[in-house]
């Protein structure tokens, strides 16, 4: 049997310089689909000291200030004044954007959409429509969770919302936008959770903040209601290391300290290290891009195979060539904790669920400008309706096709 072990997952804030970067990157693209949702869009931010530049390919009926959007951004995280390092009317933004390349296009037949398309228009859409590009996506889904997510990651995530939170509600006003955390979970024999090992939060602050202070209430008002909630009695977590702002300091912040890139924090928008991932990013790309629908119909289908009773842990791959519908290779992996053999998972998997990334656009209705809040505190485990991947709606249909 294996011996205890450590795992550890990190999540950032909103003010983060790569966070910033995926905000913007999604934030254009809502932009977009909310004027033609049929827009294609693969668009790229970088941030440094005072300055952003957006780049990359458009195809759309729908034009996006694009200045504008960066600037609305910049002011909703909190960056609004250059004596903390960004102010969002005053820095400069750079733009270049070209047209979606057509030989991408013609692999990615653009039909028209209609609420009202019969069943066999609907096919012949699913059909027609390739894959954006080739690409290797993952999903995951474990027990460990209520949102059936590992324990590390969302804790983490949590805790960088609660930041984000105290902060914008005035409950802890020295606090400044940038900020991390880092969560340890200590794993028993039987790989299950059962005891927080280290918290780490870092903060951005006032120069004026003390550092014991800003302890205090991290503990109180961030780290400990966290633990409390989604540990309960299952999980220690009364004896664990507490590291806040280890440096002793964090005034300078943002993109003033650090550059940011869109698309470089892919391991805390999905399952913090727990699961394999395909390595495409997803935010700024629209749902053609299989990067982002694919990973996003992988964890549905891991959710509800997990859902289902079929496995405590499943890690589900999907890969996808450019312009071809059908994916060219589905697995699952269940980790020894299937109660029905992988095999017939898989056939049952290949049987309920349409993997074709037209078919995953109309099942998870990824054509709605909703994609800016995917963008911060990952894109998994939230328990929001607008996350359609999170649904376990296939539960049913799954249990009838293994038997």
């Amino acid at each position: 049997m294996a011996e205890p072990r450590l795992m550890t997952a990190e999540s950032v804030t909103e003010g983060h310089p790569d966070k910033i970067c995926d905000q913007i990157s999604d934030a254009i693209l809502d932009d977009l689909l909310a004027q033609d949702r049929a827009s294609h869009v693969a668009v790229e931010t970088s941030a440094t000291r005072g300055q952003f530049f957006v780049f990359g390919e458009i195809d759309s009926q729908g034009y996006s200030e694009v200045q504008q959007v960066v600037r609305d951004v910049v002011r909703g995280i909190g960056y609004d004044n250059s004596a903390i390092g960004l102010d969002a009317d005053s820095c400069g933004v750079l733009v270049a954007i070209g047209q979606q390349s057509p030989e991408i296009e013609q692999g990615v037949n653009r039909v028209s959409r209609t609420d009202s398309m019969s069943a066999i228009d609907k096919e012949n859409l699913y059909e027609q429509q390739g894959a954006g590009d080739q690409g290797v996506v993952f999903g995951y889904a474990c027990r460990e969770t209520r949102v059936l997510m590992p324990l590390p990651i969302t804790l983490a995530s949590r805790m960088a919302y609660r930041l984000a939170r105290m902060r914008k509600d005035g409950v802890m006003p020295g606090l400044r936008p940038d900020g991390k955390t880092q969560v340890t979970v200590e794993y028993d024999k039987n790989n299950k959770p059962t005891r927080i090992d280290a918290v780490i939060v870092s903060s951005q602050h006032d120069p004026d903040v003390e550092q014991d202070d800003l302890r205090r209430e991290l503990r109180e008002h961030v780290v400990d209601p966290v633990l409390d909630e989604w540990c309960g009695d299952a999980v220690a977590h009364d004896g664990y290391r507490l590291l806040i702002n280890p440096t002793g300091s964090f005034v300078l912040g943002g993109p003033a300290a650090d550059a940011g890139l869109t698309g470089r924090k892919i391991i805390v928008d999905t399952y913090g290290g727990a699961a394999h991932h395909g390595g495409g990013a997803f935010s700024g790309k629209d749902p053609s891009k299989v990067d982002r629908s694919g990973a996003y119909a992988a964890r549905w289908v891991a959710k509800n195979i997990v859902a289902a009773g079929l496995a405590d842990t499943a890690e589900v791959q999907i890969a996808y060539a450019i312009g071809m519908a059908d994916p060219v290779a589905v697995n699952v992996e269940t980790f020894g904790t299937e109660t029905a053999s992988r095999e017939r998972i898989e056939t049952a998997v290949r049987h309920v669920f349409d993997l074709r990334p037209a078919a995953i656009i109309d099942e998870l209705d990824l054509l709605r400008p909703m994609y800016r809040k995917t963008a911060s505190y990952g894109h998994f485990g939230r328990e929001d309706p607008d996350f359609t991947w999170e649904k376990t709606d296939k539960v049913d249909a799954l249990r009838a096709a293994i038997r």
